[in-house]
């Protein structure tokens, strides 16, 4: 199972790792195209910080980060599994797996990035600011900019196992799978139930989407499940006391079958 997560807006900061080291990263076939965004990003931020504050979407108390991204070479690193912060992350917990949850983190997880492209929750990293919604001057919309080296990559890190899609919508833009990899891909929405004047409503509320799927992914992990397809996945969520609907629609050729997890409390 490979699971792809969206990044956090926060990060942690501090880390005591070495120097980033772009050719020890994970998925070695984005290298090449880390170093362009690397490079324009570094740039940017070493250049007119009105310009760069306008192109990362800052608001004035963010313009601290433009100086955390001009020094993105030297800065101390971590894993990038420490790096990202927020509800998800959270809810996910990985500092508290066990040995054996943890093992199965590091081979399944893929966290898609604006600035990496997608790390390994191991890979050494420093802490950045650079969406996949940004758009650099010198490569444009970084959501389009990823899309050819990830169509070349990312197919044989999903290898032939299910592909759970937890992305968010602008991090999706980079890389969706295609023909036979897509059949086996699940996208998971999570909607909020309750009853108003005994009448059921959902809803998508961002905070439960991001903290179900943190929980979700680490129930899957801690119960050691590796579904090898959508019907699987569904399966196994209900087992592990999730109501899942949307697996009994007729299935779609060459596309990802679409999950809705109910929720009715965080």
């Amino acid at each position: 199972m490979l699971v792809l997560l969206p990044p956090s807006e926060g990060k942690a900061t501090g880390g005591t790792g070495p120097a980033l080291d772009t050719g020890k990263l994970s998925l070695p076939g984005l290298t090449a195209a880390r170093e362009t965004v690397l490079a324009e990003l570094v740039d940017l931020c070493t250049g007119d910080q009105d310009k760069a504050a306008d192109t990362l979407g800052l608001s004035p108390g963010l313009r601290g980060e433009i100086a955390k991204n001009a020094a993105l070479r030297s800065s101390g690193t971590r894993p990038a599994g420490e790096i990202y912060t927020g509800v998800l992350y959270d809810a996910l917990g990985l500092a508290t797996l066990t040995a054996p949850a943890r093992r199965a983190a590091e081979r399944s997880l893929l966290v898609f990035s604006g600035l990496w492209g997608a790390v390994r929750i191991t890979d050494p990293i420093p802490s950045y600011r650079c969406s996949m919604g940004v758009k650099l001057p010198g490569l444009g919309a970084l959501g389009a900019y990823w899309r050819a080296p990830m169509a070349d990559v990312l197919p044989e890190a999903a290898g032939d196992g299910l592909v759970l899609d937890l992305r968010s919508a602008a991090y999706a833009t980079a890389w969706k799978p295609k023909g036979e990899l897509a059949e086996r891909t699940a996208t998971v929405r999570v909607l909020h139930s309750k009853t108003v004047g005994g009448v059921e409503k959902r809803t998508v509320v961002s905070h439960f989407n991001k903290a179900t799927k943190g929980r979700l992914v680490r129930e899957l992990l801690t119960a050691g499940l590796d579904p090898a397809t959508p019907a699987d996945l569904a399966r196994a969520l209900r087992e592990l006391g999730y109501v899942v609907e949307g697996d009994d629609a007729p299935a779609k050729r060459g596309k990802p079958q679409a999950l809705d997890v109910i929720v009715t409390e965080l």
